[in-house]
């Protein structure tokens, strides 16, 4: 019985490797489609001195339909994001999705992997907030 569920859980661990490992070949590494038109950013150093090297930045970012945001992740960039317009299918490094409408809001942390892909006729419109680290010059 022990074998058992030792053999078991190897072949879950197996599968959620497999699952890994084919999201990480599948999911496209470029942008396509993509452009970001507004951008706006402030340094928050100069607000609040603790926040030295920091800044906020808001942009709209536009996603033609058939176009996709290649995989990336937000590891030092924690964001707060509004869908404005359009379908916008938003796959995760574990392989889950979820489908983004007008109205629909999200966040997204140190731990987020994932890739965007507008599904719709329409142009995908979103509105994203983020801390970004100051670029070095």
């Amino acid at each position: 019985m022990r074998q058992s569920l030792t053999l078991r859980a190897a072949i879950a661990l197996a599968f959620t490797a497999s699952a890994h490992i084919a999201f990480a070949e599948d999911a496209p590494k470029d942008n396509q489609g993509y452009t970001t038109p507004k951008t706006v950013v402030i340094d928050l150093g100069k607000e609040i001195p603790s926040m030295a090297g920091w800044q906020l930045r808001l942009r709209v970012l536009n996603i033609a339909p058939g176009g996709h945001i290649g995989l990336h992740n937000h590891k030092d960039r924690p964001a707060v994001v509004y869908f404005h317009q359009g379908t916008d299918a938003v796959t995760n490094e574990d392989g889950s999705s979820k489908t983004f409408h007008p109205g629909d809001t999200t966040a997204e942390g140190v731990s987020t992997v994932h890739w965007h892909k507008n599904t719709g006729d329409d142009a995908v419109v979103i509105y994203t907030a983020d801390l970004i680290k100051v670029p070095a010059k």
